[in-house]
């Protein structure tokens, strides 16, 4: 089943140096562009990403510091990458968690100013775990009946992810062919940020997901507690969750 889509859509991976959404960095980028004719056009880039990797990180996807050596930077090809997504949905293979708050993070801190409020996000892995409880490698042999070869290659696993998303399509007939749907199913919570620190209540309104705070307005906190806003901007939080923090105690500021 092709997809049907309004807007060109990112399927994209990431390998990185670690799975430390603030602090680790991209070392492979892939990007498979699908536009709403079907056209498809994929991308890989190797980031130098300044700081060793992590032998245990080598040993997951291959790329050691001798690979990306000579690479470029990721501010270096972040603005590039920014305008090839520019106006897309995105999706991946456990992307909301992982790679969509890792992407955020690079752009930020190389102030590359990117929009993501209006995207719409489709992880099929959260599809996958609420259908069928399985791994990407499972999954690609449960949907498509084949092995994934270069698992954990960026761009086999992005590929793949791709393949399985049409297949689950084939599959349920309760999934529309739709990605604001998918994008809906996709996600567990209504995110306000990428790291699930914030989410939204009924109202539309951004509530703490966690803390001595969980369960109460992100504005209510700051009207009552202003040093929270203080201690967060401070902490080890990801530079998106800060924005959006921002964002809220200037809306309320401005009232």
């Amino acid at each position: 089943m092709q997809l049907k889509l309004k807007n060109p859509i990112i399927f994209f991976d990431l390998e990185t140096t670690g799975i430390d959404i603030v602090n680790d960095r991209i070392v492979e980028i892939s990007v498979l562009k699908v536009s709403p004719n079907g056209m498809e056009e994929t991308k890989t880039v190797r980031v130098n990403p300044g700081m060793p990797i992590p032998k245990q990180a080598s040993d997951i996807h291959g790329i050691t510091d001798e690979d990306i050596k000579d690479a470029p930077t990721f501010k270096e090809v972040g603005k590039e990458l920014a305008r090839f997504i520019e106006g897309c949905d995105l999706a991946g293979f456990n992307s909301n968690r992982f790679d969509i708050p890792v992407l955020a993070e690079e752009f930020l801190r190389n102030g590359i100013d990117t929009d993501f409020s209006k995207r719409k996000f489709v992880d099929v892995q959260t599809i996958f775990h609420k259908k069928e409880q399985r791994t990407l490698t499972a999954a690609y042999k449960f949907y498509c009946g084949k092995d994934l070869e270069d698992a954990h290659s960026a761009e086999a696993d992005v590929t793949a992810t791709y393949e399985v998303l049409k297949s689950q399509l084939d599959r349920y007939t309760d999934l529309k062919n739709d990605i604001e749907f998918l994008s809906a199913y996709s996600s567990f919570n209504r995110n306000a940020d990428f790291a699930g620190r914030i989410i939204y209540d009924e109202d539309g309104d951004e509530i703490f997901n966690f803390g001595k705070h969980k369960g109460k307005k992100v504005k209510d906190v700051f009207s009552r507690e202003p040093s929270y806003y203080a201690w967060m901007m401070n902490g080890d939080f990801t530079l998106y969750t800060k924005k959006v923090l921002t964002a809220v105690k200037l809306r309320e500021f401005q009232k």
